[in-house]
């Protein structure tokens, strides 16, 4: 077969969680598959992550904005190229798509109430471009991926769509995240601090950003060690609304905000912290989760959506809408040294359930069962 494969961000610098999932999944279906031919479709950028080999090929396609690219370039290119299946690996595809279309789907949170608008442009641009695209694409599709069986059920009920339509292929981690030595040389670059906790934050309100700072307001007020808090992904301007609303501007100094981290230091970043933070009010999976256990990094973690089945039953999982019960198990951790190694090593034997092989397999075998 001839297979078409959507990955536009991969070569972006500033790569999030959907880009590290078409990246991984293109990477090891490198290694497994030699017989069928492959199609990326990319967008150009500083990042040439990705190499070609001899039945994966990569096609730049440029344009001056993601629906433009998508909507236009992509079919284009398919056209020229006689593919005999496209798969969209991020939430949207072309409306009009001139061959057989699998789309992942990591998640229906367009469709689903808001607790308010996101403060990015960018991300709210997002929003509603998938609220207009996703439902003229989705009877269009023979297969739709997404990343967990809550995902799955929400999709089938929300959309009135059939089990049978929707298919759950979890990701995986990069193997380059394991349990190692601190190295204060890398993390220094974040923050001066070799004992930290540690937030992924993002403008996205299903971060759940505010009440993780007025959870940790709480925690210090109580802690001995006070350990500072490292926030990737928030800029000042953003932090100080945060703290202004909830009227705890005086934790701003135990707080370090580098900006976007890169992926490669995350993993000095995760074992340098003495914990780490992801107590969101949605997800579809939450790969970061899996990450900072595989590098021995306790989680706090939000009881809701996808986290739970990911996360797994001897998780610490939280009620993502009470900061006072955030701060009071990031308290535990820090005064039970029994409960936090169990926390440990419950992480390190739950991450080795998941891998991008894994990931890579059920995809193939959905390539190959595909009926062209």
């Amino acid at each position: 077969m001839k297979i078409g494969i959507e990955a536009q961000r991969i070569f972006r610098r500033n790569k999030h969680g959907m880009d590290f999932v078409a990246l991984e999944t293109i990477r090891e279906l490198q290694n497994i598959d030699k017989t069928n031919e492959y199609y990326i479709f990319v967008a150009p950028g500083e990042d040439r992550c990705l190499n070609e080999t001899k039945n994966f090929h990569i096609v730049e396609l440029k344009s001056y904005s993601y629906p433009v690219w998508e909507q236009i370039s992509l079919p284009n290119a398919i056209k020229k190229l006689n593919l005999d299946l496209l798969h969209c690996t991020s939430n949207t595809a072309p409306i009009h798509t001139p061959v057989p279309l699998i789309l992942t789907l990591h998640d229906i949170i367009f469709l689903e109430k808001r607790q308010s608008s996101s403060k990015s442009f960018y991300q709210e641009m997002g929003w509603y471009y998938r609220k207009l695209v996703v439902p003229k694409i989705l009877p269009k599709c023979k297969t739709i991926i997404t990343v967990s069986n809550f995902e799955r059920n929400r999709i089938c009920s929300s959309l009135n769509l059939s089990k049978e339509q929707v298919v759950s292929v979890y990701n995986g981690y990069n193997t380059h995240f394991k349990q190692q030595e601190k190295q204060p040389e890398i993390t220094k670059k974040y923050i001066p601090d070799d004992d930290f906790l540690f937030f992924l934050g993002n403008t996205d309100p299903k971060k759940n950003s505010p009440r993780v700072l007025k959870a940790y307001s709480i925690y210090l007020k109580s802690s001995e060690k006070k350990r500072p808090l490292l926030i990737a992904d928030l800029k000042e301007d953003f932090i100080d609304t945060i703290l202004k609303e909830e009227n705890i501007e005086e934790i701003k100094s135990f707080l370090h905000y580098p900006g976007y981290i890169a992926n490669t230091d995350l993993v000095a970043i995760y074992n340098g912290s003495f914990a780490f933070l992801y107590p969101s009010l949605r997800e579809s999976f939450g790969i970061p989760m899996i990450e900072a256990m595989a590098c021995g990094t306790p989680i706090i973690a939000g009881n809701t959506s996808a986290m739970p089945e990911v996360a797994g039953e001897g998780a610490l999982l939280v009620d993502p809408y009470k900061p006072e019960e955030i701060a009071e198990k990031l308290l535990m951790l820090e005064t039970n040294n029994e409960k936090y190694e169990q926390y440990v090593a419950y992480g390190l034997s739950r991450a080795k359930e998941f891998s991008w092989r894994k990931s890579a397999e059920s995809l193939l075998n959905i390539y190959s069962n595909l009926k062209v």
